[in-house]
């Protein structure tokens, strides 16, 4: 929920993508002015470049200067931060309806759906930055301390560190909430299939505290034998290659997720049914995606805190596999595995329930297919309608066809049953999630 609020704020405030949005209520005293970063793995399905926290400031790895200066003086007033203030609105209003037919005791029952979700909130926010000129004065008043552990592991893993020097706070607690409720049964018979919840009707809040950073923009430092200099131009590789559009969007993805996930093409039958287990299971239940995902991530950043077990039935049987592998493989199925939840993780909760009755279903690679070809239209420069081949909305059942318009729905693309269709949100990165998400399901449940 924190997510949603802090992505809207970012895309209203910046379209442009410079302004990177906070994922992390519990992160965001970490992602202040002079705090340091790590840019994460740069993905198509990312509009943002993700970034973690490192847990350290810039003066926590400078030497002391000749003056004894604290890197307070930076800040140029109000105890420093060069502030502007804000307020930000918004409100949302959605009701959907649908028709489904699902076979109830070999009797096929029709059912009329509806569902309505609202969301609001008005925050005011304040801007606290440092100018970049007197970020370049500092490096050659102040060098960095090489014997710091935490500098001598960023040098052998080539890591490259980026300090904050823009953010947007809130200047007061603000209270942000959700409701949704379903009229009738569309969504509700997926929650009672797949989800502990078990009913759709449901009204979800959050506090954010005044200070939290909700958003901030960062600068790449390029570090050498003490000295070091900021980055004006830097552009990471795979940033090239994700917005490298010369192959098209669906080329692009295509590349992108054989990079990150060929190793599951390797496996053998049993193997993947192991991993599309635990998949399933993070899908179900986000405590055990939220595991997962810690522990994956562990994996790849080699920390020696990284074990490799759990008290969940779910999962035990993919980590215990993973323990048993080599370094080697080890790290490409963490790879694998991270890049699938990375994707999972962009996509709504009832796009979720969605995608665990197409793999029940089994047409998860006619969904494919369709997302694909969505995408072969480059959808990101569409203005108008445009449409696909209606083959492929053509499904064995009907409540397959109204399940699979409504999980792209919710990506923003509008189908109609004759094929044609709209963009109704101007962003790539959401069918991106979704297709590459479906790329990965497809695969691992395919067992030939």
């Amino acid at each position: 929920m924190f997510k949603k609020v802090t992505k809207s704020i970012a895309n209203q405030m910046d379209p442009s993508g410079n302004l990177v949005p906070v994922h992390s209520i519990i992160d965001h005293e970490h992602f202040r002015p002079l705090c340091l970063v790590r840019q994460d793995r740069q993905t198509t399905f990312h509009k943002h470049p993700p970034y973690k926290q490192t847990g350290y400031s810039l003066d926590d790895v400078l030497l002391p200067g000749e003056d004894s200066k604290s890197t307070e003086s930076l800040f140029p007033n109000r105890g420093g931060q060069d502030s502007g203030q804000f307020t930000v609105k918004k409100s949302i209003s959605d009701k959907v309806d649908a028709n489904l037919s699902f076979p109830v005791d070999s009797a096929s029952v029709d059912m009329k759906a509806g569902a309505s979700s609202s969301r609001e909130w008005s925050i005011k926010l304040e801007k606290s930055s440092i100018p970049v000129p007197k970020l370049q004065a500092l490096t050659t008043e102040r060098k960095i301390n090489v014997n710091h552990s935490f500098i001598r592991q960023l040098k052998k893993k080539e890591q490259t560190l980026h300090v904050v020097h823009e953010t947007i706070k809130t200047s007061e607690e603000v209270s942000y909430e959700e409701c949704t409720k379903a009229e009738g049964n569309f969504m509700t018979k997926f929650y009672i299939k797949f989800s502990t919840k078990g009913s759709r009707d449901n009204k979800q809040g959050i506090i954010i505290p005044k200070g939290c950073t909700l958003a901030f923009k960062a600068i790449p430092l390029d570090i050498r034998d003490g000295s070091w200099d900021l980055m004006y131009f830097y552009q990471d590789r795979s940033l090239c290659i994700s917005n490298g559009f010369s192959q098209g969007q669906l080329g692009v993805l295509q590349a992108e997720v054989k990079e990150n996930c060929e190793i599951l093409t390797n496996l053998y039958s049993k193997l993947r049914d192991i991993f599309l287990k635990a998949i399933k299971a993070a899908m179900r239940d986000r405590n055990l995606f939220q595991e997962l995902t810690h522990k994956m991530e562990a994996v790849l950043d080699e920390t020696d805190s990284c074990e490799l077990k759990t008290e969940s039935p779910d999962l035990k049987d993919l980590l215990s596999t993973l323990q048993h592998s080599s370094r080697h493989l080890l790290l490409k199925l963490a790879r694998a595995i991270t890049y699938t939840l990375d994707a999972l993780d962009e996509l709504t909760e009832d796009q979720l329930l969605l995608l665990l009755e197409s793999l029940e279903e089994k047409i998860v690679s006619q969904q494919l297919k369709l997302v694909e070809s969505i995408l072969q239209c480059n959808i990101e420069f569409q203005k108008g309608p445009f449409s696909v081949d209606a083959r492929l909305l053509s499904f064995p059942r009907e409540e397959e066809q109204k399940l699979t318009i409504a999980m792209v729905e919710m990506s923003g693309v509008k189908l109609q049953e004759d094929g044609s269709a709209v963009c109704t949100e101007d962003d790539f990165s959401a069918l991106a999630a979704l297709t590459a998400s479906l790329y990965v399901l497809d695969l691992l449940s395919n067992s030939k």
